[in-house]
């Protein structure tokens, strides 16, 4: 099999989904990589030697000779250049959140149509072993039918990781119930086979807005941005993000489409970090316990009783092969990307749930600065929609 040639815009956080997408001889290999920055730069030429290392991404969406592009930047340019790429007849890995507004999510898949080039966005938590177990479950009946589903998102690095850089803004993110949430909101599509139709939220910002420790505009993050170990408590952070306009604490509340109710509950100053999903339907309810190998999926289904910690049924979440990045699912939406780049047909990932994930996060971040109104999530045109659950063809 001839390696596929990936072209790389970004090189930041994500790059670690290049880094997996760069199998020499065994499928793909990463033939260049843009970014603006040169550190960035630098760190790709040392990760793909003899890659084209570029500054500017029309580089990449131009070359020629690549077949295929992942798109790796932050948030408020995937739209850009996304259909930049779709239009020069590059299939696409888009990173998620798709975007940060409806509209320009909709540029994309109609873009994506009217090229007919293929469309890939990376929500990996379709490939987690524990979600994957949970959705196995649910399919086998072990609940009943899906009647309502709860998460809590407990994000222990969120000093770390999300108010130091662009994710505190709202011009790049929208908000971190969309661009954080997305992941989840897309799960909780996914195992009640629904999509949300209105939604009610609130949240506040509530321990990082008070920590003064912050980064002159333009000054870089500094070397110790991110450890370990994390930087706890929280009121030890230092070198924050100059802006810091998105809430740190909130809570979402969901009718779906075929009657699901469901909440998500995300805080960004917890000890721990994990998600616990919660899935009860009209027989039974299951429960993870850790979301990695190591964890379990627990099932109550017998009989009513008070406490009851010991369930009736309890699996092992299972190693991954390759348990790097988000406990081994990086490698397998790479696979599932690589195999759509060649042969086409349906994916488990769905440009239409990625779309929806982002309606739902953006009108529940409206919900939550302007009283905790419910709104109702805007519908994708079903021509279009259409026309990605066909597969693109």
């Amino acid at each position: 099999m001839t390696d596929l040639r990936i072209g790389v815009i970004g090189y930041g956080m994500r790059g670690s989904i290049a880094r997996t997408a760069h199998r020499p001889g065994r499928g793909s290999v990463v033939a260049a990589v843009a970014d603006p920055d040169p550190l960035a730069r630098a760190a790709a030429a040392a990760a793909f030697p003899g890659a084209l290392v570029l500054a500017d991404h029309r580089e990449v969406i131009d070359a020629p000779n690549l077949d295929a592009v992942l798109v790796l930047t932050p948030d408020h340019t995937h739209a850009d250049l996304t259909r930049a790429a779709l239009l020069a007849g590059k299939p696409v890995f888009v990173e998620k959140p798709l975007d940060i507004t409806v509209e320009r999510c909709d540029e994309i898949l109609r873009t994506a149509r009217e090229s007919g080039t293929r469309l890939y966005v990376g929500h990996n938590m379709r490939h987690m072993p524990v979600v994957r177990m949970m959705r196995d479950l649910i399919a086998r009946g072990a609940i009943g039918t899906v009647k309502t589903v709860w998460v809590r998102h407990f994000v222990g690095y969120g000093g770390d990781w999300y108010f130091k850089d662009w994710h505190a803004e709202r011009r790049y993110t929208t908000g971190l119930l969309l661009q954080k949430a997305a992941h989840d909101i897309d799960v909780v599509h996914w195992l009640s086979g629904g999509y949300a139709r209105d939604v009610q939220a609130m949240g506040d910002l509530m321990v990082y807005g008070d920590n003064p420790h912050r980064r002159a505009p333009g000054e870089p993050k500094t070397d110790d941005w991110y450890t370990e170990d994390g930087h706890w408590p929280p009121h030890t952070q230092r070198a924050l993000n100059p802006v810091i306009d998105v809430e740190d604490v909130s809570l979402l509340n969901m009718r779906l489409d075929n009657g699901v109710l469901a909440s998500y509950q995300q805080c960004h100053f917890t000890p721990d970090y994990w998600r616990n999903y919660t899935v009860i339907g009209d027989a039974g309810r299951l429960e993870n316990f850790g979301d990695g190998p190591g964890g379990q999926v627990k099932v109550w289904n017998s009989r009513r009783s008070e406490y009851r910690a010991e369930p009736d049924e309890t699996y092992a979440i299972p190693d991954a092969p390759d348990d790097e990045g988000h406990a081994g699912a990086d490698p397998m939406i790479i696979d599932e990307f690589l195999r759509f780049v060649r042969d086409g047909g349906l994916t488990d990932t769905s440009p239409v749930a990625a779309r929806m994930a982002v309606a739902a996060g953006c009108e529940a971040t409206a919900s939550l600065r302007n009283g905790s109104v419910p709104r109702q999530v805007p519908r994708l045109d079903p021509d279009l929609a259409a026309y990605f659950e066909g597969g693109q063809r």
